[in-house]
């Protein structure tokens, strides 16, 4: 006979390669064809509802790394949501308008603007948006992500675009929005104004300058013959110089150098004498900085004065004291100016070019004038020193290039009118990571106003109409008629038809006694478009509400998205659009770096799911301490691919030992299962709560290391390994036996569940092997909640205690092995003293012991001279006498003692005559 034959290994079909590149497209169809998100959200039909509002990636390019890990992080929110008593849709959402789509369009297809009319322009730009929203759709269902992709929401349709209008409406009409005149950001690269959420800092070099402006008339505090000295790194603003301000509290000093007389902050005496290297400087006066408003200076080289003026904003940080003041360029500079009754000047068009307003200089960049302009102050002999520095400068986030401040006229929203508000709902919401809520507060904060007009093509108009002596007019009656001609005809009819036919029939304005009407061509920020989603979106859809229960985002969003979602509800509801927010940091290689194709480092998610499997990348995702900035490579995937395959054979060894299990005929009613069995149930409920805890709170690397370790250390350490010696080996009804297989099952569909939200492709797979379940998916199931195991509460104690007293035993046989006193465990017969009364009680109360610790005997006594001490136990471990089992491999005295099988023990002899004898 073939003890083989007699023996019950292993068996299943589950393949132990994943081949995840191939079979994972195979598996999406699969789930588009059986419809198994829309068959999940008919499951969960009734229970509470959960709604994780997707903020819109940008419809231009290939999805990157940065993408794929925001969408499987929500993936992960929404799937794990739906199998813990949610109802839970999910609507990808997508950002289509803005520059990046007109410049593509011009550069990458070479369409030319002026060959045709603006709204026919507009229709090309949305066509381009379309078809890169189409890739992109097709990229993110590569990740796994389910959501109802055939109707998403996406900023440039037409019940988006009403739905936005009427929150511009709301806001207009509770007095929120206002068109001024004051310095904003602007871009000459972009040639429109951007908002403080598109502004990102990066070094750049500029000079940097100390200039004398002569005194005109001192107004008794001064001769007149003194020179203020400012200092500035802009010297492309001198032309635009108007005044000079002083802080009123400061003390000031004349300094008498050489024939020369200065004004400069007396506590700066010092560094500027170090800076401009002046010999035997001497104060000659002192006055208050109020003493000298409304000195009057001269402009170094234009005819024009330069008034004195009063203001807080003036530090002794840096500089002289004095502040270059230009209005047309500074927002500080500006309102102490309009205080004053001074008028902005900002002669620099929309492309960053010097008007006919700055003598000398027309038709020259700003920032190449500087070299211009500082000869032309060395000329006039008002150029005191010329260095060139390296600092932080703002930036266009979209060209990369800088930006400056430039006084035009532009619509606001007004933050500070309900700022208290916004606070006061950022107090409420629930943030992760906790220092999410001070970044956002602080931001609020300091907001006084929102620029929100652009001077673009591509966006949503602002629904602002002009009587004839250009009095904005923004009703009630015609944003609702804006509203409704966007939600029939889509904005463009706004470049299509003349004023008069976009207005309702009939309307009259005390402003147009002639009946002449014209339209603003700005159009809004692109942040307004997407903020407007809480009205579009969740007010929009029959399965949304507002507050949505989470936002989801890079941190980079609590500038952009959640600042402007935030500002933009609060205006109209009161209430913040979200319940709680949640940030990722960015992606970074292994070493750290930014990604970047010169470097290349660059990780193409779409590259890793053909070479590795989208479930080793969605692995990688749940292993990272996402709220910070994450690094992957290679290297970094490769481990994550152990841990993967260790999951694997994990469940295919329990799969396969559960072959000729029936769940409906052989389960182990819980009470009666041996007590390991029950042990490692209890081991179980103990990872399936830490599982759920975590995902509760969205924390995916301790669920990564939960469910790792189990299968690593619970299971194939100890629980899978030890088993074997009773599934092989017993017949198939032995009640140990089904003990052990109702354990396993328990075990492998709850892990199963526990794992699907973060690599469902696998578990999907998993689920089609488990013998006895009835759902289709199981994606179509609930994760369990944790639960008391039947008659465990006094013995989980003991079983703790036990792993305890093994790590000691699996100490001894390891040293044992290094000695060459034995090979394999099964080899070994050990001798086992307990050190305490606890540990005695224990072992004594565990039958067959020797098979949990895997070798071939053990014997507890209270004493073994030559035992080795551990920290519970002392153990002597020795060669078994005994000969190996052909069966068991187990060395036994039996061997032998049976005629009819010499070759097995006893216990394997009397196996095989009850169950394989002829």
């Amino acid at each position: 006979m073939d003890y083989k034959d007699t023996l019950l290994m292993p068996k299943t079909k589950f393949p132990m390669r994943g081949n995840l590149p191939n079979k994972e497209p195979e598996r999406q169809k699969k789930w588009e064809e059986n419809r198994i998100y829309e068959k999940d959200l008919e499951r969960t039909k009734g229970r509470p509802l959960f709604i994780l509002h997707d903020g819109p990636p940008y419809a231009n390019g290939d999805l990157h790394i940065g993408h794929a890990l925001n969408k499987i992080l929500k993936d992960f929110v929404t799937r794990y949501r739906s199998m813990s008593g949610y109802h839970t849709p999910y609507i990808p959402g997508w950002d289509t308008h803005g520059l990046p789509v007109e410049t593509a369009l011009t550069k990458k297809k070479k369409v030319d603007r002026k060959k045709m009319s603006i709204a026919e322009f507009r229709q090309k730009c949305a066509e381009y948006a379309i078809g890169q929203l189409d890739n992109q759709r097709e990229q993110f269902k590569k990740f796994g992500v389910r959501g109802d992709w055939d109707n998403p929401y996406i900023t440039l349709n037409k019940d988006y675009e009403s739905a936005q209008i009427r929150v511009f409406g709301d806001m207009a009409k509770k007095g929120y929005i206002y068109r001024g005149l004051k310095p904003v950001y602007w871009s000459p690269s972009s040639e429109s104004a951007l908002a403080e959420a598109e502004i990102e800092y990066h070094d750049k070099r500029s000079p940097s300058i100390y200039v004398a402006f002569n005194v005109k008339d001192g107004k008794g505090i001064l001769d007149g013959d003194e020179r203020l000295i400012i200092w500035t790194t802009t010297p492309w603003t001198i032309p635009a110089n108007l005044g000079i301000a002083l802080h009123p509290e400061l003390e000031y000093a004349v300094v008498a150098v050489g024939d020369e007389k200065f004004v400069i902050a007396h506590e700066l005496l010092e560094t500027i004498t170090e800076e401009l290297e002046w010999e035997s400087p001497e104060v000659i006066k002192t006055f208050k900085g109020y003493e000298a408003d409304k000195i009057i200076a001269k402009h170094p080289f234009y005819d024009r004065d330069s008034l004195v003026m009063l203001g807080d904003h003036v530090t002794t940080d840096a500089g002289t004291g004095c502040v270059h003041t230009a209005p047309g360029h500074g927002e500080d500079d500006f309102y102490m100016a309009r205080s004053y009754g001074i008028d902005p000047l900002s002669p620099v068009d929309h492309q960053g070019y010097f008007t006919d307003e700055a003598p000398g200089f027309e038709g020259e960049f700003y920032d190449k004038a500087n070299k211009q302009i500082t000869e032309k102050l060395d000329e006039a002999g008002a150029l005191l020193k010329l260095t060139f520095i390296t600092h932080s400068y703002p930036h266009d986030w979209r060209t990369k290039k800088p930006t400056i401040f430039r006084a035009t006229s532009q619509w606001f929203a007004s933050i500070k009118d309900f700022r208290q508000d916004i606070l006061d709902e950022i107090n409420r919401i629930n943030w992760y990571p906790a220092w999410g809520e001070t970044r956002l507060y602080n931001m609020v904060r300091d907001r006084e106003d929102w620029c929100i007009s652009r001077q673009r093509t591509w966006g949503v108009p602002m629904p602002v109409f002009y009587a004839e002596n250009q009095t904005p007019i923004i009703t009630d009656e015609t944003i609702e008629h804006v509203s409704k001609l966007f939600a029939e005809y889509g904005s463009n009819i706004w470049f299509e038809r003349e004023a008069e036919d976009l207005l309702p029939e009939g309307f009259t304005s005390e402003h147009s006694p002639n009946g002449k009407f014209t339209k603003e061509t700005d159009i809004m920020d692109v942040w307004f478009d997407s903020g407007s989603s809480h009205e579009a979106v969740l007010m929009g859809r029959e399965d949304h509400k507002r507050p949505a229960d989470l936002y989801l985002e890079g941190s980079d969003q609590y500038r952009g998205w959640f600042n402007s979602s935030i500002s933009t509800a609060v205006a109209v509801t009161g209430k913040a659009p979200y319940e709680t927010i949640v940030s990722h940091g960015f992606t970074l290689d292994g070493n750290g770096r930014k990604m970047s194709k010169s470097l290349g480092n660059v990780m193409d998610p779409l590259k890793i799911q053909k070479q590795l499997g989208i479930d080793i990348l969605r692995l990688w995702v749940s292993s990272v301490d996402y709220q910070a900035d994450v690094r992957i490579s290679h290297d970094i995937l490769k481990q994550i691919s152990e841990s993967y395959r260790k999951i694997r054979n994990t469940v295919r060894f329990m799969l396969g030992n559960l072959a000729d299990f029936d769940p409906m005929e052989d389960t182990v009613p819980e009470a009666e299962m041996e007590e390991v069995d029950r042990y490692m149930l209890h081991r179980l409920q103990n990872l399936v709560k830490n599982v759920r805890d975590n995902y509760d709170v969205y924390e995916y690397s301790p669920i990564y290391s939960y469910i790792h370790n189990f299968c690593a250390v619970d299971l194939s350490s100890f629980y899978l390994d030890f088993a074997k010696d009773i599934l092989y080996i017993e017949a198939a009804n032995d009640h140990h036996r089904r003990s052990i297989q109702t354990a396993y099952y328990e075990i492998v569909t709850t892990l199963v569940k526990l794992l699907t939200p973060i690599i469902p492709h696998t578990t999907d797979e998993m689920w089609e092997y488990i013998p006895g379940v009835e759902a289709e998916s199981v994606q179509l199931t609930d994760i369990p909640n944790p639960r008391e195991i039947v008659g465990f509460n006094q013995l989980y104690e003991k079983w703790d205690h036990f792993m305890n007293i093994r790590d000691d035993v699996l100490k001894a046989l390891e040293e044992a092995r290094e000695d060459k006193v034995i090979g394999k465990s099964l080899e070994a017969k050990i001798t086992v003293v307990p050190k305490d009364a606890q540990t005695q009680e224990v072992l004594n109360g565990i039958s067959d012991v020797h098979q949990l610790f895997i070798v071939s005997g053990a014997d507890i006594t209270e004493d073994a001279p030559d035992a080795k001490e551990y920290r519970y136990v002392a153990v002597k471990v020795e060669k078994h006498p005994g000969e190996t089992c052909a069966r068991c491999w187990t060395a036994s005295e039996t061997v032998g003692s049976d005629l009819e099988h010499p070759d097995l023990c006893s216990r394997c002899a009397a196996i095989v005559k009850e169950h394989y004898s002829a």
